[in-house]
């Protein structure tokens, strides 16, 4: 038993808690959902515009049928990555505990692997570099949303209308820095839209109204950096997107999406992930452990528009 107590051994209640684990802070995958992928590595589609274009559909009396000429698709490869933290319990801490640190210890490694999924995503998510011309705005002077003349309802009007011009449809997803949201919720301009009559601030229902965006997040989370100081990992900054509405999955399980639908992009994560395990050393330590194999990626940043510097 000296040997087998080392092995690697899946705990399907744990693995079960990590995958119905959620943050509310974390809204990364709102942008970049996680979709399911058999291998570590291959190749998924990048889409063309064949759906938009109009075709010569009329056909004449024994004529031939009129024939599309497809676009070539544009592939792109995909290698995944492993992630993985482990939390120890000595045999004298779980004796003692007045709370079950099994569920302590998972929620600790599923939220560390989860916060670095968060950083990755908005780190790609607000990077102008990721955009292309026409999809990224710098604000600047008296159009920052801290003064009270700027008009973010244009801005917002303008990034969904250059969406539009590039794949059809407008954003349906929008996520905004915690900063951004500090300057909208106060900004007069959009107090004065709202029909009510009593002063409050604007709350994301109105939002939604006002903007006419069904899916707009704040991004809260934030991380430690390394003089111990709290950053935001979300600023001052609007990330728009289109993200097709996944499928219904089963009863609590998330929305089910296929990585060969085009979107603004996807986390592409390995089957059978996260998976939590558990083993003992020196038969005093309990080590559960959280593994996850994913990676996000940007895959249609047409489909994206990124405003910057919305607070002066």
């Amino acid at each position: 038993m000296g040997r087998l107590s080392k092995l690697r051994v899946v705990d399907p209640v744990l693995s079960a808690l990590a995958i119905g684990y959620s943050n509310a802070a974390f809204v990364g995958d709102q942008l970049l959902p996680f979709v399911m992928v058999d291998k570590e590595g291959g190749k998924i589609p990048r889409f063309g515009k064949d759906a938009f274009r109009v075709y010569n559909t009329e056909r004449a009396l024994r004529a031939k049928s009129n024939r599309i000429n497809p676009q070539d698709i544009d592939g792109v490869d995909v290698s995944l990555d492993e992630h993985d933290l482990e939390y120890p319990i000595d045999y004298r801490e779980d004796a003692e505990a007045a709370f079950p640190l099994q569920a302590h210890a998972t929620d600790r490694v599923v939220e560390g692997i989860r916060l670095r999924h968060e950083a990755m995503v908005a780190s790609m998510t607000q990077n102008p570099a990721n955009y292309p011309t026409g999809n990224k705005i710098a604000l600047s002077g008296t159009d920052v949303f801290t003064d009270p003349g700027s008009d973010p309802e244009s801005v917002v009007d303008d990034a969904k209308a250059a969406i539009r011009a590039k794949i059809v449809k407008e954003p349906n997803t929008l996520v905004i820095g915690y900063g951004t949201w500090r300057a909208l919720k106060r900004h007069p301009q959009l107090k004065a839209i709202l029909s009510d009559t009593r002063s409050r601030l604007v709350q994301l229902a109105d939002l939604r109204e006002i903007f006419e965006i069904e899916n707009i997040v704040v991004g809260k989370g934030v991380y430690a950096n390394a003089n111990d100081q709290t950053v935001d990992l979300w600023g001052n900054t609007m990330v728009f997107a289109y993200v097709p509405p996944g499928a219904p999955g089963a009863a609590g399980d998330a929305p089910v999406r296929s990585a060969y639908e085009p979107s603004f992009g996807y986390t592409l994560r390995k089957k059978g992930n996260p998976v939590v395990d558990t083993r003992t050393e020196d038969g005093k330590l309990e080590i559960i452990r959280n593994t996850d194999i994913f990676r996000p990626y940007l895959l249609g940043a047409e489909a994206g528009y990124l405003v910057t510097g919305t607070r002066g």
